[in-house]
């Protein structure tokens, strides 16, 4: 089954129940992409399933295999270590009549019916984890608010999303919650990693002052399993 490969560039920070988000239009000028509007959107309920191997095969690569309901985006993703970023390959939600790997249930009850790994998901990651039952590792619940950053021609230059996030360890049954601030570069984000940079940087000084903090933790799937990152 075919999948569609792109590359996600993102910062994430923690926030408090009561921060409000500032004003980010006027962001971009020193990476030569200013934002010129936000556009805000109503929050919806993303539900996502972390996959991983018994002794964390994935995991200890800094490889992430989920299953997301919700949002533009839902579906089967696998993220990858890059240079810059992360490389995230996608497969649809629901590959009809391609075999899969059932995967167990947890006694924390985690997942709920029908998370499968497709056979094209698990072909991604086989030269880690081989043939090695892939079972559940986390579950994450969001609310998430996106605010997309708009430059002149009203392409996005950047999203900023506000996540109400709740989690449980599907395999030591933790339940986590916590709001954060996940600032990721859109497609009219600058060419150059230069500019990148520089645009996220900006950004970043504008959640800071309004009283962010920069994220302990590297990723969602991290902080669900207790951990500031991933890997050894």
């Amino acid at each position: 089954m075919a999948h569609s490969v792109q590359t996600e560039i993102e910062r994430k920070y923690a926030v408090g129940a009561d921060t409000e988000l500032p004003a980010l239009t006027g962001v971009g000028e020193a990476a030569g992409t200013p934002v010129v509007r936000a556009e805000s959107s109503a929050s919806v309920r993303l539900e996502a399933v972390y996959f991983d191997t018994a002794d964390l095969a994935l995991a200890r690569q800094r490889i992430a295999l989920r299953v997301r309901r919700g949002g533009h985006d839902e579906g089967w993703h696998v993220k990858l270590p890059a240079a810059e970023g992360r490389t995230e390959l996608q497969w649809p939600l629901e590959p009809a009549g391609e075999p899969a790997e059932e995967a167990t249930t947890s006694a924390a009850g985690v997942p709920d019916a029908a998370d499968e790994v497709p056979a094209s998901v698990r072909d991604a990651v086989r030269e880690h984890v081989g043939d090695a039952a892939l079972t559940p590792l986390a579950r994450v619940s969001t609310d998430r608010a996106l605010t997309d950053l708009l430059d002149a021609d009203g392409a996005v230059v950047a999203e900023l999303a506000d996540d109400l996030v709740r989690t449980v360890d599907a395999r030591q049954g933790a339940e986590r919650a916590w709001r954060e601030w996940e600032a990721e570069l859109g497609p009219a984000a600058p060419p150059t990693a230069a500019g990148r940079t520089a645009l996220l940087d900006e950004i970043e000084q504008r959640l800071l002052a309004a009283g962010a903090t920069v994220s302990p933790s590297v990723s969602k799937l991290a902080q669900a399993l207790g951990r500031t990152g991933l890997g050894h």
